[in-house]
């Protein structure tokens, strides 16, 4: 099984339910080309390039075929790797590409993506400090979940660095405006599985799945209520049982 992570996030994105789904399979949780650990990447990038990448970490790492699980920016990396053949089956957790043809409003997401990187590259330094107290604790999870005082605090100041520190963010944002969200959709054959959260802030729930639901018609919809953008996050027992009953 390969996890995905989101956009400027880190492979710990999914330590809450890794314990779990290691209990049925190996586990590799890649972490994205640029950002904070993860392989290096050009000024600019292509979709494609960027795809090529986490194929050779997945080679690098001697999976040829896998259970590909992905959130976000992650789920939209699975969805690409299933057309090209490199998935047993797909769980995506709000999968980002799935906006309807002519809709713009992605476009406020990354300029929205951008001032937030600005302001945790700010606020970095005191990471830590920050999540130590109610307010902070909130602030760092008010975008990606509902439930958040199960979530350890370091685990959060950990993100905040990884955001600070992605250095794929401006050109995965640059590749997004000039290429949009393309995807071979029929191409995907193998079991799929999208998860998504009706509270969602980032990709809202259902507009930003208009795609999705017209292109993938042999899907299995799961819609959480109340759940926030990262039910690994918000609903770690219940995101690691919709991956595991699809996997196993």
């Amino acid at each position: 099984m390969v996890c995905l992570h989101g956009f400027m996030d880190t492979w710990r994105i999914w330590e809450l339910v890794l314990p779990t789904l290691e209990t049925k399979h190996d586990v590799l949780a890649l972490t994205l080309p640029g950002h904070a650990g993860g392989p290096s990447i050009g000024p600019t990038i292509s979709t494609s390039a960027f795809i090529d990448a986490v194929e050779r970490s997945m080679d690098t790492a001697g999976v040829e075929l896998a259970h590909l699980v992905g959130n976000s920016l992650g789920g939209y990396v699975a969805l690409q790797l299933a057309a090209r053949g490199r998935a047993a089956s797909v769980v995506a957790f709000a999968p980002a590409g799935g906006w309807a043809p002519g809709d713009m409003s992605y476009e406020d997401l990354l300029r929205t993506q951008q001032e937030l990187q600005t302001q945790v590259k700010v606020a970095a330094p005191r990471a830590a400090e920050l999540v130590a107290t109610p307010h902070g604790w909130r602030r760092a999870t008010q975008l990606i979940t509902t439930n958040y005082e199960h979530i350890p605090p370091d685990l959060l100041a950990h993100q905040m660095l990884g955001i600070a520190s992605c250095k794929a963010a401006g050109p995965l944002i640059e590749n997004a405006l000039c290429e949009g969200w393309t995807l071979d959709a029929e191409r995907i054959t193998c079991p799929l599985r999208i998860v998504w959260g009706s509270a969602d802030k980032l990709l809202p729930w259902p507009e930003a799945a208009d795609r999705y639901r017209r292109d993938l018609p042999h899907a299995d919809w799961v819609i959480l209520d109340g759940i926030g953008h990262c039910p690994q996050l918000d609903v770690p027992v219940e995101a690691a049982q919709l991956i595991l009953g699809f996997t196993w």
